[in-house]
């Protein structure tokens, strides 16, 4: 099993320097993964050093805590694109979610995705802190709004992503909207069972661990 085709290798650590951001797309080079995630003021940075290279170059928006209005999302993944990014992972506003109000959140979702046009929209609903009727109603929401990715957490939280909750966002998705897994993913059996419960992109820092455990 390739991994290195599924993972976006991530770095949204707070400190992350300009260097961190370099060495991170020239491990993403190496070792050919699909894709880095990166804050959004490093997008010029990593769109110079991966030009010629066929990495995709996710940011993330409304990120981590998703309570940020709808024109500022909007705004901040407009921005985004025109800076080089190829795919957005978009954090919902998860306080509205637990109202109830879902038709916020595909709203919003779909604002978004309207304003990306053919770009990759990841929806991160942050399954830590929802139950799992929530966690339906985000998928669903997500899946309304015409999102290309569901996706398990920022890796903020208080956890990241497990086996139930992929499986449960799997059955919502369906064949209609892939699924990401992303937090906590650190070792190789641990990527492959994502793997085979249906996810088809894993969100990890430690993605170059992951490919060199697959070698050896």
């Amino acid at each position: 099993m390739q991994l290195n085709q599924y993972i976006d290798h991530t770095l949204l650590k707070p400190t992350a320097k300009p260097e961190d951001i370099e060495k991170l797309c020239m491990e993403a080079v190496a070792n050919q993964f699909i894709a880095i995630c990166i804050p959004p003021s490093y997008l010029k940075l990593a769109k110079s050093i991966l030009k010629t290279s066929n990495v995709k170059i996710a940011t993330v928006v409304g990120f981590p805590l998703g309570a940020m209005t709808t024109d500022a999302k909007v705004f901040e993944a407009q921005d985004a694109i025109a800076k080089g990014a190829d795919e957005i992972d978009m954090v919902i506003n998860i306080g509205i979610l637990k109202t109830g109000n879902t038709e916020y959140i595909w709203n919003e979702i779909a604002e978004i995705k309207k304003a990306i046009g053919s770009k990759i929209l990841k929806v991160i609903i942050e399954t830590c802190y929802l139950n799992d009727a929530e966690k339906k109603a985000a998928c669903l929401a997500a899946l309304k709004g015409r999102a290309d990715f569901v996706k398990t957490s920022t890796g903020f939280g208080t956890a990241g992503a497990t086996f139930e909750d992929v499986q449960l966002m799997k059955q919502i998705a369906g064949d209609k909207m892939k699924v990401k897994a992303s937090g906590g993913i650190k070792d190789r059996e641990t990527a492959i069972k994502y793997i085979e419960l249906g996810v088809s992109r894993l969100g990890t820092s430690s993605g170059v661990n992951l490919v060199i455990s697959e070698k050896n």
